[in-house]
């Protein structure tokens, strides 16, 4: 091959790459964090997705992969993906570095059992779960996982489905995905995720008395789902299934909320669940 059709060769292999380069990157250490997902996930029969911590806990190589894994996306720069790209980016960071954060303590009963460290002493929401520490790095950037859920996804991207995306290790929360979130199939898998959420007991439940009760999730972030009651069954009933949606029809009051801060832990599984 003489030069200049090794130059011309060259240049048109790195335009091929560079056109949707940080997708493919995406999709190729996605792989790695896909094959963890899908070894350490287990589904129940009632639709709550389980964590079997206690297998991964005991398989080094397998923790050394995610570590891996959370590094390769610290390398990464979010600020030059297009804006699903970034979303589905975020998003696997927050879950990954959840999944490192529970694996590195367990056994725990509760995420909430895993204090914040290097924080302020007047910092109280550090005593009650990690959400405080700085845990990744991104673009010369130490960020917690706080940082990345309220700073980050909530502010910039504006989607009340993020909540069904961000996964806090706990039986009250939105399943976590058992593969990972990609910017090709963005908007249908968070319908999916809203849908399922809403849809369970975990999400929204009506008595035979008619009371209406929903997760804590639409009281502590109301201003993400409208600003009030109304603005929440009003995203309720975006979602909801036909039979559901005819109950919300008439609703107009919540009576209740509720969250199980257990451990998605597969131990901790009921029959049913």
């Amino acid at each position: 091959m003489t030069r200049r059709r090794f130059l011309i060769a060259a240049l048109a292999i790195f335009g091929a790459v560079s056109i949707g380069g940080s997708e493919l990157r995406a999709q190729s250490g996605n792989a790695v964090y896909a094959e963890l997902l899908d070894k350490y996930i287990v589904t129940g029969p009632a639709g709550i997705n389980w964590v079997n911590y206690a297998e991964w806990k005991t398989n080094k190589a397998d923790l050394q992969r995610l570590g891996a894994y959370l590094s390769d996306l610290q390398s990464q720069k979010p600020s030059t993906m297009s804006r699903a790209e970034a979303f589905a980016f975020w998003v696997n960071l927050y879950n990954a570095a959840t999944l490192k954060v529970v694996l590195d303590k367990y056994p725990v009963k509760s995420i909430r059992d895993i204090e914040s460290t290097g924080t302020s002493l007047f910092d109280f929401k550090a005593y009650t779960g990690p959400w405080r520490t700085k845990l990744v790095t991104i673009e010369g950037r130490s960020l917690s996982l706080d940082e990345i859920e309220h700073s980050i996804l909530r502010p910039k991207f504006k989607d009340p489905r993020v909540h069904y995306a961000v996964n806090c290790a706990s039986i009250g929360c939105p399943n976590l995905k058992p593969t990972p979130w990609t910017a090709a199939s963005l908007d249908a898998d968070l319908i999916t995720a809203a849908k399922a959420y809403v849809n369970h007991p975990r999400g929204v439940s009506i008595g035979q008395s008619g009371a209406l009760r929903v997760s804590s999730i639409y009281e502590w972030f109301k201003e993400d789902f409208g600003g009030g009651e109304r603005g929440v069954i009003a995203h309720l009933r975006q979602y909801a299934k036909p039979e559901l949606a005819k109950k919300l029809g008439s609703k107009v009051t919540i009576v209740g909320h509720g969250y199980d801060w257990t451990l998605n832990d597969v131990r901790n599984a009921k029959v049913g669940g």
